[in-house]
């Protein structure tokens, strides 16, 4: 049959087209009640080439809830964020839970906008990147009445459980590290400063740390808006040209840190011997620079997974551990001298 032109197929299409009851379509396509093999696939075969499409919205009503998941992060851009994405869907494809994104831009008003859209849904539970959250998101997120999981960080109270690495640990320890290779003289280069809470974070742990051995940040660079190669290459010149006797250079993320490296490499300086180099995030995409660059796994992926099976979890009733801290190793590559 030829389906009218902005008119939505129904059950009654289906039915039609496979010679079944109305009812036994809908048996089917719900996976409920006792229908023949041999109608179940003449049924499903029906909808298949009629592009038939459930809609799960009007069989949730009586639950008030649909098999989605509201998936909310600052960035596609950022390489950073499919990873997590793709560690969500590896765990959701095994459930009826479906993720759908929302992106935000950093903003906490435009992550206020998408949260309300995302629950006008009814979704069955969210994922949300970070902490910090406008007092509205907060309400929102608490009266939710679903499992909401925040990712990326665990410095900080969650709405309900959350999944994430210490940025304020992770600063730390690379600021161990750097002392320990004998670096003294420190810049700090930071993008979607301070509207990244992460990076600020991270930032906050290695001064403290640095602090505590004496030492005090030489210089630091900060830029609201985000990562690139380019944006990195000309903080780098810029710092250098200020304060020339840096003899390290620690980067909120990978990205500008390897526009830093391509803009030292260009000026014939020694890295590590005259300026090491650290970023974060041990981006993979990265790894095929002339240098490999001193960096730090953010458990992207991991974070993704662990809060799905959160949800997962708790969507099918089940107990499961609400808070999960992952820990993150220091990856020295050719960038920072180990000693």
């Amino acid at each position: 049959m030829a389906n009218d032109e902005n008119r939505s197929l129904t059950l009654r299409d289906v039915s039609e087209a496979s010679g079944v009851s109305e009812m036994t379509v809908s048996r089917v396509l719900r996976n409920r009640g006792d229908v023949s093999a041999a109608t179940r696939e003449r049924v499903l075969k029906a909808a298949k080439e009629l592009g038939y499409v459930p809609n799960k919205i009007a069989g949730a009503l009586a639950s008030q809830r649909v098999n989605l998941v509201a998936v909310i992060i600052p960035s596609l851009s950022n390489m950073v964020f499919p990873e997590v994405l793709g560690g969500i869907s590896e765990v959701l494809e095994t459930t009826d839970l479906q993720p759908v994104v929302g992106v935000t831009d950093y903003l906490p008003e435009k992550e206020e906008k998408v949260l309300y859209e995302m629950l006008s849904w009814r979704p069955s539970g969210v994922i949300i990147a970070g902490l910090e959250h406008t007092d509205a998101a907060k309400a929102m997120l608490r009266n939710a009445g679903i499992p909401v999981v925040e990712i990326m960080d665990v410095d900080g109270k969650p709405v309900d459980a959350m999944v994430g690495i210490s940025h304020r640990r992770a600063g730390r320890e690379m600021a161990k590290a750097i002392l320990k290779a004998g670096y003294t003289n420190i810049g700090f280069l930071g993008t979607k400063m301070p509207l990244d809470h992460r990076a600020r974070k991270r930032f906050e742990g290695f001064t403290e740390a640095l602090a505590k051995s004496g030492v005090e940040i030489m210089d630091q660079e900060f830029y609201s808006g985000g990562s690139a190669l380019l944006k990195g290459r000309e903080m780098t010149q810029a710092m250098l040209e200020r304060t020339p006797e840096l003899d390290f250079l620690y980067f909120s993320n990978d990205m500008i840190g390897a526009g830093g490296m391509l803009y030292l490499l260009e000026q014939g300086i020694d890295i590590p011997g005259q300026i090491g180099l650290a970023g974060f995030n041990g981006v993979e995409l990265l790894q095929g620079l002339p240098r490999k660059l001193a960096s730090m796994d953010a458990c992207r992926r991991e974070s993704g997974r662990h809060a799905a099976q959160i949800i997962a979890a708790r969507v099918a009733g089940e107990d499961i551990e609400s808070v999960v801290e992952l820990t993150p190793k220091i990856a020295f590559g050719d960038t920072l001298k180990r000693r």
